[in-house]
């Protein structure tokens, strides 16, 4: 029988039914229900699956073992019976306002109370949540399962968009403890079965949860490290038919295919534990159309993200490879965002190393770090001119043909396109930002965070078979950036890597706006 791509499928019973390719992920929800009483918590960036794991555990709890025969969870032995549900979606919930919330919501328990036959019409939101709960458990001689997907987006939709959405914000992120608060009153919690909570971020859930001790988050556990996305192997065992068509329709083998897709979508890791998994959305629409393209960046476009990076000037080229204490992805506050952990909750960077209590992040894949370069680039330099925008592309073409002239004649062009006002009186730090994400952008491999014995570089430039050793300078020259190179002897970690080591200087005339000089060849012409 014919199987199709889950593109769009977050149902359940739909994926099963509909004969749709299906990773299985029931022994995580296995571990999850096997007591007789547990609240979880869960972050992961949007398009990961969460709303199919909320809707799995929709159909587990109604007691749909014909759902499951052919899934792990089909195999245990459980008692499957069914419990009463209340399933929210904040995707589908008015958050305009502390008050639109507060009136949706009611509105919500108003309808699944009339569904049910339960007396809840009354005008307090926490009290008309409790007393749903509690009539649900009541009606059945059931203990309650509350399934909560999207809990933050009623805050997170609202940040980086100025200090009236702050402040909706803020009241929303109160009006939220006021109705999760009921989970933990006495009798409430005498009558919940199951809690699963879903969100992006983590720093709502400090405040909104604060005194739900028994909330289980499992976000960074070791234990539940693939939990959502797939890993290598779910690749190679569920979709390798897939992988198969696509080379032989591209005349390549098997296994650069597989390659490719690790390259543009795998990376993501979200605890300590060195396990890593694909973003299940790009992964199917890849195998829908063969092309290697940014399908989950252009549906989850990080407005606030941008917003909150010009607001506090922050240094782009120094989120890759950045160190951050473990601490800091325990200790959230909304009126205190720190942007590094959102960054890693929001998907945009990842796990790449831990040791001594501190985490190394750095982009998980090709995807997101050009799609987020190219999106940060154009803010950066805000080209009015059509025919340029994108011409940092040609950038990556011409530094690995060792066409020098014709990359630093985009590169001036790009800098000549930047209005006046984009520019004027913009330091050293600003040209440096810009020719890096230019270079990254384009598909360049870029450290900037290089270190030798001797001190630290500006950036490399690397290709499987040759690397830039880049030093910019800002109204000086050149020749004094490549003595540089040669005085602190920053190629001697490079010599025996078996690439072509070459030097570049590059000085930025800042009031000209544009490079001002350059010179480059290889590391034998300057010895």
């Amino acid at each position: 029988m014919e199987k199709f791509l889950p593109i769009g499928i977050q149902d359940f019973e739909q994926m099963i039914t509909g004969n749709f390719y299906y990773v299985d992920k029931t022994r995580y929800i296995h571990e999850m229900v096997r007591p007789p009483q547990a609240f979880f918590f869960l972050a992961r960036p949007r398009r990961f699956g969460k709303s199919l794991m909320v809707s799995t555990l929709d159909y587990l709890f109604q007691g749909r073992k014909d759902l499951f025969d052919k899934l792990y969870m089909g195999c245990v032995e459980r008692e499957w019976k069914s419990h009463p549900v209340v399933k929210i979606d904040f995707n589908m919930i008015n958050f305009t306002s502390p008050g639109k919330l507060d009136e949706n919501l009611l509105s919500f328990l108003h309808r699944l109370g009339s569904e049910h036959g339960i007396d809840n019409a009354i005008h307090s939101l926490p009290e008309a949540f409790a007393l749903t709960i509690i009539g649900l458990f009541r009606k059945y001689k059931e203990r309650v399962v509350v399934l909560i997907d999207e809990y933050d987006k009623p805050i997170i939709d609202h940040i980086g968009r100025g200090d009236e959405h702050s402040e909706i914000a803020k009241g929303n992120r109160d009006k939220l403890k006021q109705f999760f608060g009921v989970l933990k009153g006495g009798d409430v919690s005498a009558a919940l079965r199951f809690v699963f909570i879903t969100g992006i971020s983590k720093f709502a859930r400090v405040s909104i949860f604060s005194d739900l001790n028994n909330l289980n988050d499992i976000s960074m556990q070791e234990r539940y490290d693939a939990i959502l996305g797939y890993t290598a192997d779910e690749i190679e065992r569920v979709f390798r038919c897939q992988i198969e068509s696509i080379a032989a329709e591209q005349n390549l083998e098997a296994t650069v295919i597989s390659e490719r897709i690790a390259l543009w979508y795998n990376g993501y890791r979200f605890t300590e534990n060195k396990q890593k998994v694909y973003n299940p959305f790009s992964v199917v629409r890849f195998f829908d159309s063969g092309q290697f393209e940014n399908y989950w960046f252009e549906t989850a476009t990080p407005t606030f993200l941008l917003n909150l990076i010009r607001e506090r000037d922050y240094p782009v080229a120094d989120i890759e490879g950045m160190r951050l204490p473990k601490e800091l992805f325990s200790v959230y506050d909304l009126d205190y965002l720190s942007l590094e952990p959102l960054l890693f909750q929001t998907g945009y960077i990842t796990i790449t190393d831990f040791a001594d209590g501190m985490y190394r992040m750095g982009y998980p894949n090709q995807e997101v770090k050009t799609s987020f370069l190219s999106y940060l680039l154009n803010d950066f330099v805000r080209i009015r001119d059509l025919k340029m925008i994108g011409a940092y592309k040609r950038l990556y073409r011409h530094l690995k043909n060792k066409e020098i002239n014709r990359f630093m004649g985009v590169v001036k062009s790009i800098f000549a396109s930047i209005p006046y006002t984009q520019i004027a009186n913009r330091d050293e730090a600003y040209y440096h930002t810009v020719f890096y994400l230019m270079l990254s952008a384009s598909g360049v491999d870029v450290d900037t965070e290089v270190l030798s014995s001797a001190g630290r570089l500006d950036m490399t430039a690397g290709f499987s078979d040759k690397i830039y050793i880049i030093e910019l300078k800002c109204g000086r020259s050149a020749e004094k950036a490549i003595a540089q190179i040669m005085k602190k002897r920053y190629y001697e970690k490079y010599l025996h890597s078996g690439r072509e080591i070459f030097l570049m200087g590059i000085n930025f005339d800042t009031s000209g706006r544009t490079i001002g000089n350059w010179k480059w060849g290889a590391l034998k012409d300057f010895q």
